[in-house]
C-alpha cells in the first residue's frame, strides 16, 4: 500500500476505549493533514495522509452500545466490515465539538471584500519571497513555455502520457510541434457522470485564446449511468435522451481542431483528459500554476472571482457550465503570463481566502441563531475572532463539509428535528454528494416512533438478562455427596467464575456457574458436556429460555467477526504467571502478533485467561492444536477461537456490576410493552444496516469511515 493511506490501529484489550478528545484528534488529522496545527492522533496513526480521498462519518441518532449488542445479528455488514471498534467514554455532545460549540466566529469590521485588501494585508517583499508561488516561478515574467507542465509533473499529476500501461486505447492528438512563448492557447473543461465504467464525459467545451467557444457539445456515455451528478454536472436524463454523439466523434473533432503547437488550459485537467482518453503533451493546469503550500489547491471558482473579478458556478444556476469553466482557467493564465509570478504573489490569495471563508462561517452562524439571542450578542458582545472550531478549519481550506440528515445543528451544536426528512431520502441525497465531498456528517434516525423504545429502560435489561445467560451454564446431574471443590476447579480451568450455586430442587443436585467470560461458558459446554466430573458423568447446557432459542446462532456470528479473526482464547493459566512469563510460554507459536490478560476491573488482579492475536487466521488455527492440552508450569490449558473482544467483555462486566433499579412488576410490564414494537424495531435496524453498506460501498478508495453510536448521555 506505497501510494494509499492507512489506518493503524490496532488496540486490543483494554486499550479499545477512547475518548471523544481521541476521535476528534483522529478525525482532525484525516481531514486537515498538517493544516492549522492539526496531528497526528496520539492513539493511532494514519500513513500517507495526503492520499486519503475523504473521510465520512455516520451518526446513528439516538443508538449506543447497547444497541450494539441488541441488534448484532440485524447489523450484519456493520460487523462484517468495520474491524476497529472503541468504547467511547461519556462525554458531552460530540457532534457538538465537531462543529464549534463556543466557538463564536464574528467578523471584523476591517474585513475587505475578495477584490480588493487593506493595507495590512499586502504581504511584504521580504515575505513574497517565501511564496509558493516565488519559490516555485522566481519573480520575473516569463514566456507561456515556462508554465507548461514538463513530463515528470504530468506523470505525478495523473496525467495520460504516451506509453504508459494505463492509457492503453487512448487517442494521442499527435500535436508534436516545438512550443515556443507565441504557441496557441486553449482552454477545456469536460462535464461527467459516474457510470458502471467510472467517470464518463456527457459535456465538452474548448474555447480558443479569445474566448470564443469553438466546441460545446453533450455527448452520450457508453455504460450506464448510475449518477447523473446534475447538481454539479448541470446534465440531466432528459438532456441525453436525443443524443446520438459518442466519445470517439469528440475526439476525432478535437484532434481535427487543435493546431500543431497547441497548449491546452485546464483546472485539473487531468481529470477531463482521463475521461476523454486523450493524450496531450503540452498543458497549463491552473490548479497547479497558482501553486499553493503542501500540495493544496485554490478551487477555480474562487481564483476566477479573487484574479479576475468574476462570479462563475453560481449557486442559483443548475450545474457547471463547462464553457465558462474553461474561458475561466484560459483567463487565470493568460493573467498569470501577462503580470508575471510576483503580481500574483502581491493578491495575497491565502490571506483573501481565509477572510472570505471566515465570513462565510459567521454568516452561517448567524443565520442559525435565534434573531433575539442574535441581536442581543451584537448589543453585548464586541467583534473578535475566537480560535476556529473544527468544521471551520475545513471551511477556510477550500473543503466545505458536507452535513446531511433529520437533526440540523442549531448555534450551540444542538439537534433540530426535521422529522419530514426520511433515512431514504438523506441515503440518496448522501450517495450523491459523499462522494464529491473531503469531509462529510451523515445522521441517520429511526424516528420519533421508535425513540422511546430505543431509550425504553426494559431493553437494557433484556440486553443484560441475555447476556446472563450466555455467561451461565448448568452442570449435573452429581452424586449427593459431590465435592463442590473439585467442580469448581475443573469448571474454573475454562475461565474465571463469577458465581457458582448448588441448584437443590431437583432429583439429584446440580450446579449453576455463571462466567465472567463469553468464552470461558461456551469451552465449558464444548469440553465438559459428556464429561465425568467428581465422579459423575454430567450433561452441561445453557438455560432454555426464549431469548436464548438463537444463542447458537449469535455464538457461531461472534466467533465470525472480522474483529476477531485471528485471536484465541487460553484458559486454565495460573495466576501466579505474569504477563513476561506467558510471552516466554508462547513465543514458539508461529505469528504471534500480541497477548492481552485481562484483568479484574476492581481490584486489577489479573485473570486466569488470556487472548492470543495472531496476524493470520490460518495462524490462530494451527495455534489451537498446539495450545489444546498444552502444559504451562503444571497447569493445563484449554483454548477456543475468541467470541468477544476487549470492548465487549469489559461492557459485559460493567452490565454485570450495575445497580439494578426497577422493581420486578414494574420492569415485566415494561418488557411486555416493549415486545410488541421489538420486531418492527429489528427490521428498521437491518434496513438502517442496509443503509450503512450502500453509502460505504459508494466511497471511493482510501476514503476513512467512522460510524458513531453517540447514546443520550
Amino acid at each position: 500500500q506505497e501510494r494509499s493511506s492507512r489506518l493503524s490501529a490496532d488496540l486490543f484489550g483494554e486499550d479499545c476505549e477512547i475518548s471523544h478528545e481521541q476521535l476528534y484528534e483522529l478525525l482532525k488529522y484525516a481531514a486537515l493533514g498538517k493544516c492549522h496545527n492539526a496531528a497526528q492522533p496520539s492513539w493511532c496513526r494514519i500513513y500517507h495522509q495526503s492520499h486519503l480521498a475523504g473521510v465520512l462519518v455516520i451518526v446513528l441518532h439516538e443508538m449506543s452500545q447497547l444497541h450494539f449488542y441488541k441488534f448484532y445479528l440485524q447489523f450484519k455488514h456493520l460487523r462484517k466490515v468495520f474491524r476497529h471498534r472503541f468504547t467511547l467514554t461519556p462525554s458531552a455532545n460530540f457532534l457538538a465539538s465537531l462543529y464549534g460549540e463556543g466557538a463564536n466566529l464574528k467578523p471584523q469590521n476591517t474585513a475587505q471584500g475578495l477584490t480588493s485588501a487593506s493595507s495590512d494585508c499586502i504581504p511584504k517583499s521580504s515575505d513574497l519571497q517565501c511564496d509558493p508561488i516565488i519559490r516555485k516561478y522566481g519573480g520575473k515574467k516569463q514566456g507561456l513555455t515556462s508554465y507548461t507542465l514538463t513530463l515528470e509533473e504530468q506523470k505525478k499529476n495523473d496525467y495520460p502520457i504516451k506509453g504508459s500501461p494505463g492509457c492503453k486505447g487512448y487517442i494521442y492528438t499527435e500535436c508534436d510541434q516545438q512550443r515556443t512563448d507565441s504557441s496557441p492557447l486553449f482552454g477545456l473543461d469536460c462535464e461527467m457522470c459516474l457510470t458502471a465504467k467510472g467517470n464518463e464525459v456527457t459535456r465538452v467545451s474548448l474555447v480558443d485564446a479569445q474566448g470564443q467557444c469553438l466546441l460545446n457539445e453533450l455527448v452520450k456515455p457508453e455504460s450506464a449511468v448510475m449518477n447523473y451528478r446534475t447538481r454539479f454536472s448541470g446534465i440531466t436524463k432528459k438532456m441525453l435522451l436525443p443524443v446520438k454523439t459518442r466519445l470517439s466523434d469528440i475526439q476525432t473533432r478535437l484532434k481535427k481542431m487543435l493546431p500543431p503547437d497547441a497548449v491546452l488550459v485546464g483546472h485539473s485537467l487531468n481529470g477531463d483528459l482521463q475521461a476523454l482518453e486523450m493524450i496531450h503533451p503540452s498543458v497549463i493546469d491552473t490548479s497547479l500554476l497558482f501553486a499553493r503550500n503542501e500540495g493544496r489547491r485554490f478551487k477555480l471558482k474562487f481564483l476566477a472571482k479573487a484574479v479576475l473579478g468574476k462570479e462563475i458556478q453560481c449557486e442559483e444556476k443548475l450545474g457547471h457550465d463547462p464553457a465558462e469553466d474553461a474561458r475561466a482557467a484560459l483567463e487565470l493564465a493568460q493573467f498569470f503570463i501577462e503580470q508575471g509570478p510576483a503580481k500574483v504573489a502581491e493578491l495575497n490569495l491565502e490571506m483573501l481566502l481565509t477572510t472570505e471563508k471566515l465570513a462565510e462561517v459567521s454568516q452561517n452562524k448567524a443565520a442559525l441563531q435565534p434573531q433575539g439571542c442574535r441581536v442581543q450578542k451584537q448589543l453585548n458582545e464586541t467583534p473578535h475572532l475566537s480560535k476556529p472550531c473544527f468544521l471551520d478549519c475545513l471551511q477556510v481550506t477550500g473543503q466545505k463539509p458536507l452535513l446531511l440528515g433529520r437533526q440540523e445543528l442549531d448555534s450551540s451544536g444542538l439537534c433540530q428535528s426535521n422529522m419530514s426528512t426520511s433515512n431514504k431520502q438523506i441515503l440518496q441525497r448522501a450517495l450523491e454528494d459523499v462522494p464529491l465531498s473531503t469531509f462529510s456528517i451523515i445522521q441517520f434516525s429511526l424516528g420519533p416512533e421508535y425513540i422511546a423504545s430505543l431509550l425504553h429502560a426494559g431493553l437494557c435489561e433484556k440486553v443484560r438478562s441475555k447476556l446472563t445467560d450466555m455467561l451461565t451454564i448448568y452442570a449435573g446431574p452429581f452424586e449427593e455427596s459431590f465435592c463442590l471443590k473439585s467442580v469448581k476447579k475443573e469448571f474454573g480451568r475454562c475461565g474465571p467464575i463469577r458465581s457458582l450455586t448448588v441448584v437443590t430442587e431437583t432429583h439429584q443436585p446440580y450446579v449453576c456457574i455463571q462466567y465472567e467470560m463469553l468464552e470461558a461458558a461456551q469451552l465449558a459446554v464444548e469440553s465438559l458436556n459428556g464429561a465425568e466430573v467428581a465422579g459423575s458423568y454430567i450433561k452441561v447446557q445453557r438455560p432454555v429460555t426464549a431469548a436464548m432459542l438463537d444463542c447458537e446462532v449469535l455464538i457461531k456470528e461472534l466467533e465470525l467477526d472480522v474483529e476477531n479473526e485471528g485471536v484465541v482464547y487460553v484458559a486454565g493459566i495460573k495466576k501466579s504467571l505474569t504477563e513476561t512469563d506467558l510471552q516466554e510460554e508462547f513465543s514458539q507459536l508461529k505469528d504471534l502478533e500480541t497477548l492481552f490478560l485481562p484483568k479484574d476491573l476492581q481490584s486489577g488482579k489479573h485473570r486466569n485467561c488470556c487472548f492470543l492475536k495472531f496476524q493470520t487466521s490460518q495462524s490462530a488455527v494451527d495455534a489451537l492444536e498446539v495450545i489444546n492440552g498444552w502444559t504451562v508450569k503444571g497447569s493445563k490449558l484449554r483454548s477456543r477461537n475468541a467470541l468477544a473482544s476487549g470492548h465487549l467483555w469489559r461492557w459485559i462486566w460493567q452490565m454485570n456490576h450495575s445497580n439494578r433499579k426497577e422493581g420486578g412488576n414494574i420492569l415485566h410490564e415494561k418488557m411486555e410493552q416493549l415486545s410488541d414494537s421489538e420486531q418492527d424495531l429489528r427490521k428498521k435496524v437491518k434496513k438502517l444496516d442496509q443503509h450503512i453498506k450502500k453509502l460505504y460501498r459508494s466511497l471511493q478508495n482510501n476514503t476513512l469511515c467512522v460510524v458513531l453510536f453517540p447514546g443520550v448521555n
